[in-house]
């Protein structure tokens, strides 16, 4: 069996999954990163996008609006402002729903931070919307 590390993916209202993993790609606002056991501690903000979660059982995919990842070399702590999994038979809905709150923010935003943020959001959704994320 390989090495895992403890995931656990929490939102606001709950803990959504946690769960032994064997490998987990983050979207960091610094680009792309993957979380192996044994890593090095660190703390990353999270932009919109898809979590690709390896566990012994098989992978998943999970999309995240935004957040934090607090790495630790057992450990790895997601706290998602939104997430689901974007495997699900209920997808499709969610990503509509999500995609108009996303528009939303884009046009109401104010400062470039917000509007990169809406932005990504856009971007991610619709192309999971496609099919091609």
């Amino acid at each position: 069996m390989a090495d895992t590390f403890k995931f656990e993916l929490v939102s606001p209202e709950r803990v959504l999954l946690s769960e032994d993993a064997e490998q987990v790609v983050l979207p960091g606002v610094q680009g792309d990163f993957a979380v192996l056991p044994n890593h090095a501690p660190m703390l990353s903000t999270l932009r919109p996008g898809i979590l690709e979660v390896q566990l012994p059982s098989g992978s998943r995919r999970i999309f995240v609006k935004g957040g934090f990842a607090e790495v630790e070399p057992d450990r790895l702590t997601v706290l998602a402002q939104t997430a689901f999994d974007a495997g699900a038979s209920t997808a499709a809905a969610s990503i509509t729903a999500e995609l108009e709150a996303a528009q939303a923010e884009l046009d109401a935003a104010k400062d470039d931070e917000a509007r990169f943020m809406a932005q990504e959001a856009v971007d991610k959704l619709r192309s999971l919307q496609s099919g091609r994320a």
